[in-house]
Order: structure tokens, then C-alpha cells, then sequence
């Protein structure tokens, strides 16, 4: 189904992210692109790259330009707050790349923020969209398994980060923040409601934290553990075997795909 009209894309941050974005917005079509940078070269460059519309050479020139319908931040976290509610002063929906911003205060104040203005706001969170998520969801919702009783989730890996998202000023903390927000996205929509979650740090010395416990109790009386690291290595390529176990059944799977 052909869309009446392209929709205006404006990226702000011309990263690894926007370059992904700028791959499936293009497969998918039915969109202008344009691209904001602090660094006016590179908006430039993947503007060209991607047969966008515009480049500017700063964030508030591209959000001062009116052609574009949606904003997608893909910046560093420490800035997506502030981007988010000018996007949104502007007039423009948003999507936001995860970890979406650096506090809940922060998520509160920009949710305020668009119910007022009557736009929405969407985090660039893929795991709710992945085969085994919808296949789990099936599974529950089916009651084959039963009553759960447990979800156990490896997420464990060996993963080196450099650049901003090795500052936790600039990303918002360590890996389980970075990373683990894919795994609390995933845990949380399975079609299982979560009462509380806590989480344990595990190995001493300073720094951001590379490897966490996560605890979640689910309102129907379940309880789920997600084991995320950074530093330790997943047999076969990343291969990690995951489950959920119900009272007439159990599903195990690829912690990224396969189940039986």
C-alpha cells in the first residue's frame, strides 16, 4: 500500500545508527531523508550516501526546517532529552534510539511533554519485534505451558564498546545499561506483566559495570533472571541457550532465535 505522501525523516547524528537507519528507511521507502550533524561534513557525506534531501550543519538548523514530519535522534543518550523536547516544541513526532535518555525523570518529562504537544514518542527498541519474542508470546498466551513459573534468560557475551559509549557521562552508565536495555524490552514482552525487577552487580573493582544479575517477578507470581554480560564469551559465535518453564511445559531456546 502506497503512502499519499513521503514522510520527512530528519536524523540528527550521523553515526553507525543513522547509517542503519538510513538502510531499512530507504528498503522500506516512502520517505525524505535529511540529515543534522555538529559537524557539517558528515551530514553532508551520508546525505549523499543515502540520496537524502538536506544537510545541516547543526541540530537546531535542521530541526528549524519545516519539510520534515518525524525526528530520529541518534545521538549520544546524554543529549536525547533536550533534542527530544525541541524536536517536539517544533511540532515533529519522535523516535528516539535506545537507551532512550539517562533518567526517568528525564523519559517523564519528554512523555509530559508529548501528550501535551499531541505527538508521540517511539524508542528504537527492535527486540519486541523479534520472531522469538512473538513465538513466546504465542506459547503463553496459548496456555500449553501452563502457569510459568520461571524465565531464564543468557545474555552473555563478549562485546567491546569504544568511542562515546564507553563514557558513562555520555551513554548513561555500562553495559547492562547499553545493552541490557534490549533484554529488559524482551523480558518485559513476552505477555507476561513485570511487579518489580532489581538488579546485582557481579565482579568488584571501579568503573561501569560489565556484567549484572537481573531478578524480575512477574505479577502472575513467575520470577525471571537475565544474566547480561560484556566479558564473558558465548560458545559457537554467541550461541546461549535461554527458557521459560510453566507448570505443563517448557520452551527452550536460542537466546536469539531457534526454539523447541
Amino acid at each position: 500500500m502506497r503512502r499519499e505522501k513521503e514522510l520527512g525523516v530528519l536524523l540528527l547524528g550521523c553515526g553507525a545508527a543513522a547509517k542503519m537507519h538510513s538502510r531499512v528507511l530507504r528498503r522500506i521507502g516512502g520517505v525524505r531523508l535529511s540529515y543534522a550533524s555538529r559537524d557539517g561534513a558528515r551530514s553532508a557525506a551520508l546525505c549523499r550516501m543515502f540520496g537524502g534531501r538536506r544537510a545541516f550543519g547543526s541540530y537546531e538548523s535542521g530541526l528549524g526546517d519545516d519539510s520534515s514530519d518525524i525526528v530520529l535522534i541518534a545521538t549520544p543518550t546524554v543529549v536525547h532529552c533536550a533534542l527530544a523536547l525541541q524536536a517536539l516544541d517544533a511540532g515533529r513526532h519522535v523516535i528516539v534510539e535506545k537507551p532512550a535518555f539517562m533518567s526517568s525523570a528525564e523519559a517523564d518529562s519528554v512523555g509530559a511533554t508529548a501528550s501535551a504537544a499531541g505527538k508521540r514518542v517511539m524508542v528504537a527498541e527492535n527486540y519486541f519485534y523479534k520472531p522469538i519474542a512473538r513465538y513466546l508470546r504465542r506459547a503463553i498466551r496459548s496456555g500449553d505451558l501452563g502457569e510459568i513459573r520461571f524465565v531464564t534468560l543468557d545474555a552473555t557475551k563478549r562485546q567491546k564498546v569504544d568511542g562515546w559509549r564507553a563514557v558513562p557521562s555520555l551513554s548513561g552508565g555500562g553495559a547492562l545499561f547499553e545493552g541490557g536495555v534490549h533484554w529488559m524490552s524482551f523480558a518485559a514482552n513476552i505477555g507476561l506483566d513485570i511487579d518489580c525487577v532489581e538488579a546485582f552487580r557481579t565482579g568488584g573493582g571501579p568503573g561501569r559495570d560489565r556484567s549484572s544479575l537481573v531478578v524480575l517477578r512477574y505479577a502472575c507470581g513467575a520470577v525471571g533472571t537475565i544474566a547480561h554480560s560484556w566479558e564473558i564469551a558465548a560458545p559457537l559465535g554467541h550461541l546461549r541457550r535461554s527458557k521459560i518453564q510453566g507448570t505443563h511445559g517448557a520452551v527452550t531456546f536460542e537466546s536469539n532465535g531457534l526454539a523447541r
